[in-house]
C-alpha cells in the first residue's frame, strides 16, 4: 500500500494540513516542524502525489527546456544551469531535443502544454512563433534563448553575436590576414545572420571586398564543417585563416585539418565561435570568441523565475556580451 499524507501526519503527530504545508515548503510552518515532517515522510517512503498537487494548485512544478542538440557547448551549459537552478527552486525540467526541425519542435511544444508545464525556456527554430505566443496567452511564460522569434512579442536572451564576429574578424585582420574564410550558420537564424553581418562589417571597414567564395553557410552540424573546410582549402588561393562561426562545425574542420596534414597556426590560423573546455585542451589551444553561455543561461532563468512570480511579459531583448579569448591557433601572416 502506498504511504498517504494522512499516514505521514499521524506518524509525525501533526494535522494533515500542517503535514501538507511542511512538505510543500510553506513559510507558514516553523523550521523545526517542517524538518520533523520531512524526516518522517522520508522514513515512511512517502512520495508527493504531484498530479493531485497540480490539480489543486494549478502548478505542475515542471519547466520545459528545448534545445536543438547537445553537441553545441552552449546548449550543454544552458541545460546544466537551468536544471540545477530550477531544481533548487523545487522544479523538475523536461529537456527536449528539436534537431532544429520545425515539425518536431511543434510536437514538443504540444507535449509540454499537455503536461501542463509552468514555463518554458526555448532555443527556438523560429518557425513556431504562433505556438509560443499561444503558450504565453495560456499563462505559460516563455523565454527564448540564443535565438529570437522574429515578429513575436517574446522575451529573448541573446549573445552579442554581431559584435563578437566583428571582434573575431578584426583580430584576424590585425594579424595581417586578408583572405579570411568564414563558416557560419544559416541566414534565417539569429546567430547565423548576425555573425555574418559582423564579419562583413569588419571586412568593409578594412576596405576589403567581401568575397562570397570565402563564405560557407550550412546547418549546425559537424558535416557542414567538413564540406565547408574542404571547399575553402581547395580554392586556387585558399584563405590564410578560417573563422568557424558555426560551433557544431568545429569538429568537422579539425578533421579536415588533420586529414590534410596542416599545421596550426603555421599553415592556417583557426578561430572558433563559442568556447568549450576541449578547445583549450587542444594542441595548439584554439582561440575563440566566447558567447557568454553561462551568463545567458543564468539571465534566462532569472527572467523565467520573475515571470513565474507574476511579472508580465515585457517582450524585451536582453544581450550578453561576447569576448575574444586569444590562445595559440592564430598567428600573424609571415612576410614572403
Amino acid at each position: 500500500m502506498a504511504v498517504t499524507l494522512r499516514d505521514v501526519a499521524r506518524a509525525a503527530d501533526v494535522s494533515i494540513a500542517t503535514a501538507s504545508r511542511a512538505l510543500a515548503g510553506s513559510s507558514l510552518t516553523n523550521h523545526a516542524t517542517q524538518k520533523h515532517v520531512i524526516q518522517v515522510a522520508a522514513a515512511l517512503g512517502y512520495r508527493t502525489n504531484t498530479f493531485a498537487r497540480a490539480l489543486k494548485t494549478k502548478r505542475s512544478r515542471l519547466i520545459g527546456l528545448t534545445v536543438h542538440n547537445l553537441e553545441n557547448a552552449s546548449f550543454q551549459v544552458l541545460a546544466s544551469v537551468v536544471q540545477s537552478r530550477m531544481q533548487a527552486l523545487g522544479y523538475q525540467v523536461i529537456l527536449s531535443i528539436s534537431a532544429d526541425d520545425p515539425e518536431q519542435e511543434r510536437d514538443i511544444f504540444r507535449t509540454l502544454v499537455d503536461h501542463s508545464v509552468d514555463g518554458l525556456i526555448a532555443v527556438p527554430n523560429g518557425a513556431n512563433g504562433a505556438q509560443l505566443l499561444a503558450m504565453e496567452h495560456a499563462d505559460i511564460p516563455v523565454i527564448c534563448a540564443v535565438r529570437r522569434v522574429e515578429g513575436a512579442m517574446l522575451e529573448s536572451v541573446l549573445a552579442g553575436d554581431l559584435d563578437g564576429a566583428y571582434a573575431g574578424t578584426r583580430h584576424l585582420l590585425d594579424l595581417g590576414h586578408r583572405r579570411i574564410g568564414l563558416i557560419v550558420g544559416p541566414g534565417e537564424t539569429t546567430s547565423g545572420k548576425e555573425r555574418l553581418a559582423g564579419y562583413k562589417r569588419a571586412m568593409q571597414e578594412a576596405s576589403l571586398p567581401v568575397d562570397p567564395a570565402l563564405i560557407q553557410t550550412g546547418r549546425y552540424a559537424p558535416e557542414t564543417g567538413v564540406v565547408a573546410a574542404n571547399a575553402l582549402l581547395s580554392m586556387p588561393a585558399p584563405p590564410t585563416a578560417i573563422f568557424v562561426a558555426n560551433h557544431e562545425s568545429s569538429v568537422g574542420v579539425l578533421r579536415v585539418v588533420s586529414e590534410r596534414g596542416l599545421l596550426i597556426p603555421d599553415d592556417l590560423s583557426l578561430l572558433f565561435y563559442e568556447d568549450s573546455p576541449w578547445f583549450e585542451w587542444q594542441r595548439p589551444a584554439i582561440s575563440v570568441v566566447d558567447s557568454g553561455a553561462t551568463e545567458m543561461a543564468n539571465l534566462a532563468v532569472d527572467r523565467l523565475v520573475q515571470r513565474l512570480g507574476g511579472v508580465a511579459n515585457s517582450g524585451r531583448e536582453y544581450r550578453v556580451g561576447s569576448r575574444l579569448i586569444q590562445r595559440a591557433s592564430c598567428r600573424a601572416v609571415q612576410e614572403s
